[in-house]
């Protein structure tokens, strides 16, 4: 049986939901993960330092006793956030930055930004109190499968070179053009690859009947795409590290008329990242990957805990409680190779 000690890993891009979802989502990503960076596009947007404390205060009452799962926080960024509450976040070591969404770029992103310069001085205020901004980077007047390059060019890279100070994270990247621009670009800008994008292309959404429980966004892409992000995210490169983007909706839904856009992964993540540096032959760059370079950029020490991955299959269930309703997980149904064991 093949095993594989790792530091307890972090989880720098996930999406909780709220109220009575919590009871499920939060122990789903404390089980494994040791902190995570929690999205704010709940309704309504959380731009306040008030929101954000009351939120946070909300996931940690549903922490499972004596779990020391640790959630930070990020403002959603518009042209409501007030500058002062930037200079007051900096003090505070739980929140470490900013979120954009361009306008209805994804789900609840109607409160995003609708003209990026128009949020320069605030970003200007974030590089000064050292505050990360992760991006959401798609465009939304083009195809779908190009959104993400058309983003880099005409939004991020304007942004990268007017606040060369400002660290920025291109969350859930899916396709090679953002692996080869955050490669090339300087050390302030990073990327979060998710597990779905490292498994999957647009084959597992459209070939052979339209499957609703794998549409997210940025939409799965071609293949060439999905081989890049596995050679990125295995390649040792430090500005690569994960974030899964796990993001729960009811299977209503999703089984809808129009449908949402999201795929849930947290409580197998850890092991379906294994299977992927497993069968790329990388599994050595596995830990940094999941539990060193993403606390690093965000300037945290590494987490002390580890956890053991072992080789032995294990079946994802068909479906998950989620508050009221139910959650169809990532892979439901199939069986995976990686299973996660908690130390003593």
């Amino acid at each position: 049986m093949q095993t594989l000690i790792i530091t307890r890993p972090d989880d720098w891009h996930v999406h909780l939901r709220d109220n009575e979802m919590l009871q499920h989502t939060v122990p789903d990503s404390a089980q494994h993960f040791a902190r995570a960076l929690i999205m704010p596009n709940l309704k309504p947007a959380l731009t306040t330092l008030r929101s954000l404390d009351e939120y946070r205060n909300r996931i940690l009452q549903a922490l499972p006793e004596g779990n020391a799962f640790e959630p930070y926080m990020t403002f959603y960024l518009n042209d409501s956030v007030h500058a002062e509450e930037f200079h007051l976040a900096a003090a505070i070591p739980y929140i470490l930055g900013a979120k954009l969404y361009p306008a209805g770029a994804t789900t609840n992103s109607e409160a995003g930004a609708k003209s990026l310069k128009d949020l320069y001085p605030l970003l200007e205020v974030m590089q000064n109190n050292n505050l990360v901004l992760q991006i959401h980077g798609e465009v939304t007047h083009s195809d779908i499968f190009e959104r993400e390059s058309l983003f880099i060019d005409e939004y991020l890279k304007p942004i990268v070179t007017n606040f060369p100070k400002l660290r920025i994270v291109l969350e859930h990247i899916s396709t090679q053009a953002a692996v080869d621009y955050v490669t090339e670009a300087p050390a302030t800008v990073t990327a979060t690859i998710t597990p779905h994008h490292l498994l999957y292309n647009r084959n597992k959404l459209l070939a052979g009947g339209l499957r609703p429980h794998y549409y997210c966004l940025p939409v799965l892409k071609h293949e060439n795409d999905q081989k890049a992000l596995q050679h990125a995210a295995c390649s040792g490169n430090p500005k690569f590290f994960a974030g899964t983007d796990s993001a729960p909706h009811s299977v209503s839904a999703k089984e809808s008329a129009c449908g949402c856009a999201g795929i849930y992964s947290a409580p197998f993540a850890l092991a379906l990242y294994a299977q992927v540096f497993d069968e790329m032959g990388q599994l050595k760059q596995l830990n940094d990957f999941l539990s060193r370079f993403g606390a690093e950029f965000y300037q945290l020490p590494i987490n002390e805990q580890r956890l053991e991955l072992i080789k032995s299959p294990q079946t994802i269930p068909d479906f998950l409680p989620f508050g009221s309703s139910q959650v169809v997980p990532i892979a439901a149904g199939e069986t995976i190779q990686w299973s996660v064991h908690e130390l003593a």
